[in-house]
């Protein structure tokens, strides 16, 4: 009897397809798999999942294991895999009287950080990037809002973490950083905030967008015009009313191409993305999101968005989220929508951003560490950025292959889905990482760009 950890095909539908385990010990397609090997049983199980709903044949899934390990593959918008707590020294923290506050920032402080000071979590960490044969992540290095000391908060974990594993998983600043570490068969982490810092002072446009400069020094590539909420700037996806980009907008906006600093509309309403794409004047993306043809989600665009933001040479990101994606609400769905994407837009402006994570298996063990606390009654649901209308959605009956299906590990599996759909190799490999990087590339070069739509009057 094989072992259980030998990556199962699992459905007599995938017979054709037979026993693979992602360490090479069986047939052609063993091979093929063994830059992503792994004996971790929770990236297995999403990898069983994923062949169970796709049914590749063994020729499309060795060539898409092929494929992956060759391409750069760049992450729009997603998150580093997760280090599991310090359990004992939360436990501490916490039976000292720390308050909610606290421990939220001590928790994700431990989840952002520790795998570059703890040897087991480090291991756990760089395990799932190399089972994701990810080379970049655009890292979510900014908490969601403008207050310039909250965005500092996850940018120097992040900073911090880069700067102490920098010969493992450096900070990439530029472009080249990533071509860099894909050519020395490295990772790296690129930093995006979901928020222009702004000091709110309002003396002065110019004063105002100061800040900009600063969070991009220190690494900021992409930048977040909104969030769910209206801002000075525009409006979120989670407002009813859009009221479009504001006077104001069009300044950060104008700053943010000078500074080679990518706009990213992802969270931001229909009409402030349209509005936003009018203005840019260099390539801007919709990071992590999805095709409002397909499942009319207000956190999807619909096709005249996508076709504006295509419009200034950037990028639709597809994201991983059930519930954005609809239909399915799994690997399947993923595709549909990337496949809708680049019939709409054309491959050159189409790509995946996660918006997901892996996170430590000893997170169980360290979560059971710490005493149960009485709950506060403040939840999530009203936080400002959490102020999300509802949407209906019901996960389909039997969703745990669907939810595993999409784990952010599960990257190769994305591009064996792809093959097994008929995308030509050029598409996968823009796909994958190349439009993300050109992307990168024309925000922070010095050639021509397109000239802006002129402000409404009045």
């Amino acid at each position: 009897m094989p072992d259980r950890r030998q990556f199962l095909t699992a459905s007599a539908a995938c017979s054709a397809v037979g026993w693979l385990n992602f360490s090479g010990s069986f047939s052609s397609v063993g091979r093929a798999a063994q830059p992503f090997a792994t004996d971790n049983e929770t990236i297995l199980q999403a990898r069983q999942a994923a062949i169970k709903l796709l049914k590749p044949t063994e020729q499309q899934l060795q060539r898409g294991l092929e494929l992956h390990a060759d391409a750069l593959v760049f992450d729009a918008y997603g998150f580093a895999p997760r280090a599991a707590l310090d359990g004992d020294a939360y436990r501490k923290v916490q039976e000292s009287g720390a308050s909610d506050d606290e421990l939220t920032d001590l928790r994700e402080e431990m989840m952002m950080t520790r795998w570059a000071t703890d040897a087991a979590e480090r291991a756990e960490f760089l395990s799932a990037m190399r089972a994701a044969g990810v080379t970049a992540i655009f890292q979510n290095a900014g908490e969601e809002g403008n207050e310039p000391t909250r965005l500092l908060k996850r940018l120097a974990r992040f900073t911090f973490a880069t700067d102490t594993q920098r010969d493992t998983v450096p900070k990439a600043v530029t472009p080249a950083d990533v071509t860099a570490a894909k050519k020395a068969d490295r990772h790296c982490l690129a930093f995006t905030t979901n928020g222009v810092p702004l000091p709110m002072r309002w003396r002065s446009t110019r004063d105002e967008l100061s800040l900009i400069r600063v969070f991009q020094q220190l690494g900021v590539g992409m930048m977040h015009l909104t969030y769910n909420r209206r801002n000075p700037l525009g409006d979120g996806a989670g407002e009813s009313n859009d009221g479009g980009i504001s006077d104001f907008g069009r300044e950060a906006i104008a700053e943010m191409n000078r500074l080679g600093v990518i706009v990213d509309v992802a969270h931001s309403g229909w009409r402030t993305s349209r509005e936003a794409a009018k203005v840019s004047v260099r390539p801007m993306v919709a990071s992590h999101t999805t095709c409002a043809g397909l499942n009319k989600h207000y956190r999807a665009k619909p096709d005249d968005t996508m076709k504006t933001i295509a419009d200034t040479d950037g990028l639709i990101g597809i994201c991983c989220i059930d519930r954005f994606l609809g239909g399915t609400a799994d690997i399947r769905a993923l595709l549909d929508h990337i496949e809708y994407a680049i019939k709409l837009v054309g491959p050159n402006h189409v790509a995946i951003g996660t918006d997901v994570a892996y996170l430590s298996r000893n997170q169980a063990k360290e979560q059971a560490k710490i005493p149960r606390r009485p709950a506060s009654g403040r939840g999530t649901d009203g936080r400002w950025e959490h102020l999300w209308p509802a949407d209906g959605f019901v996960r389909p009956q039997g969703h745990a292959d669907a939810a595993l299906s999409l784990a952010w590990t599960n990257w190769p599996m994305f591009t064996v889905g792809m093959v097994q759909r008929g995308i030509d190799e050029t598409t996968i490999r823009k796909i994958l990482g190349e439009n993300v990087l050109r992307v990168w590339q024309a925000n922070q070069g010095k050639a021509s760009v397109r000239k802006s739509e002129p402000a409404p009057p009045g």
